[in-house]
């Protein structure tokens, strides 16, 4: 059964196959394992989506929200699509004024470009960088970037410039503009957005994403490239100029500077979350003497690489795409602000889980590390160090199992035990006849030469079978004819084997399973085994012979009585009277 979520991104647990693939993409480890599956941690999720991209089999979903926003066109008189900037690079095969079309195919009423908000927010900033003589400033223009820096970046949060998203700048223009019951829905790459819609129904109704956009045009059955390209079809209420950059990174900081006359030198920019991370790390340590203005992108490149954008194009094409239909921003005429975009985010920070010194070991001797030479910290657990993977373990984020070196000595210590404790003799032999591994039991069995080198050497590995034995025939008949085993009896000094051969692995491992069975408690099996196999034989015979036996006396029977009733008395009367 389908998992159903009200948070924008989930886990379909039912298709989880404990990878951890996600946990090791995530840069803030958003993610915790619970009975194997790997569940978001909402408080902890930046929403940047990286998860979904990531996980190879599909169990990271986007919550669906089509039902939804069919419900809002049937509710609202007039709905309006606000289109990330970033569709130009995603329907070069259609162009705005059939993709425009086919949206308001689907019932809405018309299709406005986020971009009117994005140059909304330019505005104001170039405004604020104006009035300031100093300081550093960091773009708010994406949410997640947002989030990542108020949760885990909290030293930097009084940079943030206090302004909505471009999203949300653009839902007051349109409020403004058609009146504050209209129903609102963005459609673009960002799974955030669907984040921001739920913080600000009051001006954000829902968000949908690119895939979730063509999957609604199927259902109904809409093909945006046979739409007819009407003048009806036009950007409401304009077409947007230099806010068209914003989907690729650096494209922020050109519609500023487009408002504002400020150094380049005085604006940065970084996009991926890693890239943050390191950039703003010692950003405390900066002194400025002018405004330094640094524009922030979750995404690697920009919006134009989304967690729903399609990824069949490089990034430089879709960035040339997005540079060729926006209009260059020297071009631009210098804008004024007019809307308040003043916000606020009630955004706690992550607080860091501590532990000490006692804590730290007892949670390393879980998974077998009880000194730092066990500490591999090889990653495959989706945390960077086995100190991590210690922290997140007694968290309740993690759980043993997740150590793949600790499930590897678990699984041979088993393996070693079943072996050494077992009755019989047990080896392993490698295609060169070598012994790879073996219990005492086997050693014994060979003799006492062998048994001296298994307790002198604490085993038999490496060891020549043809130097201590003549039975490696067996193996090599075994690995030669690809059999899956061979079974025998071979005879050693004064006893008789029963050896089992079977292949581990084809042409390189066989293994063999021998019991003396000249010992008395063996012979005794052997001869109950055999007679119950006799016993089970002539019962057998017996049920068929009483079978066939029967079956030959129902066939007796019936001609016996045919006999006697052709020569009943009743029947001689009968003929005579037939005669006359």
């Amino acid at each position: 059964m389908a998992t159903i979520s009200s948070k924008p991104i989930y886990t379909e647990t039912a298709q989880c196959q404990d990878c951890y693939k996600c946990l090791r993409q995530c840069s803030v480890k958003a993610i915790k394992i619970e009975n194997s599956h790997a569940m978001i941690m909402p408080d902890l999720c930046v929403a940047c989506g990286h998860c979904v991209e990531t996980c190879p089999v599909g169990a990271k979903r986007v919550r669906n929200d089509l039902d939804r926003m069919r419900g809002l066109l049937l509710k609202k008189n007039r709905v309006i699509v606000s289109l990330a900037p970033s569709f130009i690079a995603e329907f070069d095969d259609i162009g705005p004024a059939r993709l425009a079309a086919a949206l308001r195919k689907l019932g809405f009423y018309g299709v406005s470009e986020t971009a009117l908000g994005a140059q909304e927010v330019s505005a104001h900033t170039a405004q604020m960088l104006k009035n300031t003589a100093t300081g550093i400033h960091i773009s708010s223009a994406c949410p997640t970037a947002v989030e990542l820096i108020k949760k885990y970046y909290p030293r930097c949060a009084e940079f943030v410039t206090p302004m909505l998203s471009p999203v949300l700048a653009h839902c007051r223009l349109l409020r403004r503009q058609y009146g504050p019951d209209i129903g609102i829905v963005f459609v673009g790459p960002c799974i955030a957005k669907k984040v921001e819609a739920d913080q600000h129904p009051e001006l954000l109704d829902g968000a949908i994403t690119f895939e979730e956009l063509r999957l609604w045009w199927e259902q109904a059955g809409i093909d945006p490239a046979k739409m007819p390209a009407s003048a009806e079809a036009n950007f409401i209420p304009e077409p947007a100029q230099e806010g068209a950059l914003y989907p690729v990174d650096g494209g922020m900081a050109a519609g500023i500077k487009a408002n504002c006359t400020i150094h380049d030198a005085r604006f940065m920019v970084f996009s991926g979350i890693a890239t943050i991370g390191e950039a703003l790390k010692d950003i405390d340590r900066i002194v400025t003497r002018a405004p330094l203005f640094i524009e922030v992108l979750a995404c690697t490149g920009g919006c134009v690489n989304g967690p729903k954008a399609r990824r069949q194009k490089s990034t430089v094409l879709k960035r040339q795409e997005i540079i060729d239909f926006a209009p260059y921003p020297a071009d631009a005429i210098p804008r004024m602000p007019c809307i308040d975009i003043e916000a606020s985010w009630d955004i706690a920070p992550v607080i860091e889980t501590h532990c000490s010194d006692g804590e730290m070991r007892a949670a390393l001797k879980r998974v077998g590390k009880v000194s730092p030479q066990d500490e591999l910290n090889c990653g495959s657990c989706g945390y960077d160090s086995c100190r991590g993977f210690a922290v997140a373990l007694l968290g309740g984020r993690a759980e043993p199992s997740m150590c793949a070196g600790y499930m590897r000595k678990l699984a041979g210590k088993k393996a070693d035990a079943l072996i050494r404790t077992m009755p019989a003799g047990i080896v392993i032999v490698d295609s060169t006849m070598r012994i790879v591994e073996c219990n005492r039991r086997f050693a014994e069995l060979l003799g006492a030469d062998a048994l001296t080198l298994y307790e002198a050497g604490g085993g038999l590995d490496g060891v020549e079978m043809r130097k201590i034995s003549s039975i490696q025939w067996l193996f090599m008949r075994a690995l030669s004819q690809q059999m899956e085993s061979v079974e025998t009896d071979v005879k050693l000094r004064e006893s008789v084997l029963h050896a089992t051969v079977f292949t581990i692995e084809q042409e390189h491992l066989a293994g063999g399973i021998f019991q003396d069975i000249t010992a008395p408690a063996v012979q005794k099996e052997r001869i109950i085994t055999k007679a119950k196999e006799v016993i089970a034989k002539n019962i057998a015979t017996v049920q068929q012979i009483a079978y066939l036996l029967g079956e030959n006396a129902a066939d007796s029977e019936v001609i016996l009585n045919s006999i006697v009733t052709s020569f009943a008395p009743e029947s001689m009367e009968a003929e005579k009277k037939h005669d006359r």
